[in-house]
């Protein structure tokens, strides 16, 4: 492959672009296909009429979250596979509802011209407060599984987790407010996350069938957002960062 053809030169060159675009142009959403769909318009109309704010669903979101958070930490604490599993399941539906929440709020204030002047916390605030909530409890749930020196291994994990997903929005947002715009990519952004652990809890239900101790499953799923969110820091980092060379050495050659 020539240099004309690396992944790293396209983007820049593409990034570049984007940097001379007028901003009424450019967008700082989150593709998400099912917005264009005739269900998520419906929804979104509905909620409209129910005189519901964005803001107000950015905090619905976090509400789901908790309640999916606080089942995933009480399935630990029961002997009875049916109760767990039934703990197991209210999580795995918590989890799409908090993202649909998470789409919702944004069709209603780009959509419907809903938004408010603090909007924008609302966007974000929410989320990380969900994303570690859900995540960090996945990490309760795995208490006394693995521990090493008097550490419970799995809750640091899910603590470590929830501080890698947040730094992907953090970086995302660092990178917007340099100018370098809004970036998305994975391998482990937000949906596929929520996504992760929403399979992860529907497998480990059938644990107790299983050869080995409950939590494992949950545990292997928090390696893997960790290691994810790792890449994806990682990743946008250096999208950012290569716009910010080349915005240099276009000044340079300016000059």
């Amino acid at each position: 492959m020539g240099d004309g053809d690396d992944p790293a030169v396209l983007a820049c060159v593409v990034e570049r672009k984007e940097l001379t675009e007028p901003m009424e142009h450019r967008t700082d959403r989150r593709a998400i296909p099912q917005r264009s769909t005739r269900w998520a318009a419906k929804a979104a109309d509905t909620l409209a009429a129910a005189k519901l704010t964005p803001n107000q669903i950015s905090v619905g979101s976090v509400i789901f979250a908790a309640a999916g958070a606080a089942a995933l930490i009480a399935s630990t604490y029961t002997d009875n596979d049916a109760a767990r599993s039934v703990l197991l399941a209210a999580t795995a539906v918590c989890i799409p509802l908090r993202l649909l929440l998470n789409m919702l709020d944004g069709m209603l204030a780009v959509e419907k011209g809903m938004s408010s002047p603090v909007g924008d916390i609302y966007n974000e605030l929410p989320d990380r407060i969900a994303d570690v909530l859900l995540i960090a409890a996945a990490g309760f749930a795995t208490a006394g599984l693995v521990t090493a020196g008097g550490i419970d291994v799995g809750i640091v994990l899910g603590f470590t987790a929830a501080i890698l997903a947040v730094l992907t929005a953090y970086i995302r947002s660092l990178g917007a407010a340099l100018g370098t715009g809004s970036f998305f990519d994975g391998p482990l952004a937000k949906p596929h996350r929520m996504w992760l652990l929403m399979l992860g809890c529907l497998a480990a239900i059938a644990e107790p069938w299983l050869p080995w101790t409950p939590g494992w499953v949950l545990f292997a799923t928090l390696a893997l957002i960790a290691l994810g969110s790792l890449l994806t820091c990682l990743r946008r980092l250096r999208r950012v960062t290569a716009v910010l060379r080349s915005r240099a050495q276009s000044s340079a050659e300016e000059a």
